[in-house]
């Protein structure tokens, strides 16, 4: 092993070097010393469903905290094919849960990861290619936190957030896809 590959040896362990653990217990993320940053509901500082066009720099703004020191950020973009075939649009429909939902899930990530500052939106309606479909960013004083959290967020969306998207093809054809499970 050397420094490069693996960073210097120090005898500690330090959860802010090294490979990413995704999947690891939040608490092993947690460094010594940061400050508190506030409950659950205080950190999930955004959680909507709307129409009208959302971005990074509005996701991001929402968890700006001079606290933290990573933000990471997700955006999930319509693109122009699926399943080998090309798509020339989509629309998405939520439930009307859905808000309900997508706040509880921001909550829920809020709770597991302790450190972090979270903002997540999904837009419904009719999308054009390379419209974003969902934006999510999640702060906190160091990257692993971040990373691991903005991950387990988007998975956590996917599953549980009652959201359908309608493809239309170049055929002419379309589908329904389930934006849970």
């Amino acid at each position: 092993m050397n420094a490069i590959e693996h960073g210097p040896t120090t005898g500690a362990t330090d959860p802010t070097r090294g490979a990413t653990p995704f999947g690891a217990p939040a608490e092993e993320l947690r460094v010594a010393g940061d400050p508190a940053m506030g409950g659950a509901a205080e950190r999930a500082r955004l959680a909507e469903v709307r129409e009208e066009e959302i971005t990074v720099s509005r996701m991001v703004e929402a968890v700006a905290d001079p606290r933290c020191g990573a933000v990471v950020t997700f955006d999930g973009v319509v693109r122009d094919h699926d399943g080998g075939r090309g798509v020339t649009r989509l629309e998405y429909s939520a439930h009307p849960s859905a808000q309900q939902t997508l706040t509880e899930v921001a909550r829920e990530i809020a709770e597991r990861y302790p450190d972090t500052l979270v903002a997540v939106t999904h837009r419904v309606g009719p999308l054009a290619i390379g419209d974003s479909a969902l934006v999510c960013a999640v702060s906190a004083p160091h990257r692993k936190q971040a990373f691991v959290a903005c991950d387990e967020l988007v998975d956590t969306v996917k599953q549980r957030v009652p959201i359908w998207k309608h493809q239309v093809f170049e055929d002419g054809q379309s589908e329904w896809v389930g934006a849970l499970g």
